[in-house]
């Protein structure tokens, strides 16, 4: 499950992180897997890029890195986002988010 939901990214010491956003939550966080893609609940409303940078923040926070190692890579505008991390490697994600 995990694999498919965290990829290395060959050459660099980054990841690609599958996600599904959820957007004008209650209760903000990283939530765990659901299926394929790892679910991340924000306050944020998904206009203007607000809930994209509350992704990151929340991705960067749960894995106690700067927020500007994290960005939305692909699928801006839908719940369903591949976000990229630098500097730590699928195995350190993983178990971060486990």
């Amino acid at each position: 499950m995990w694999d498919a939901i965290v990829q290395d990214i060959e050459g660099d010491r980054a990841v690609l992180l599958r996600v599904k956003a959820i957007p004008n939550a209650r209760h903000p966080g990283v939530a765990g897997p659901l299926g394929d893609r790892l679910k991340v609940k924000v306050n944020a409303p998904p206009e203007g890029g607000k809930a994209n940078d509350a992704i990151c923040g929340a991705i960067a926070r749960h894995l106690k890195i700067k927020c500007g190692a994290v960005r939305v890579v692909e699928g801006a505008t839908s719940q369903e986002k591949t976000v990229r991390i630098d500097g730590i490697s699928a195995r350190d994600a993983i178990a971060a988010f486990r």
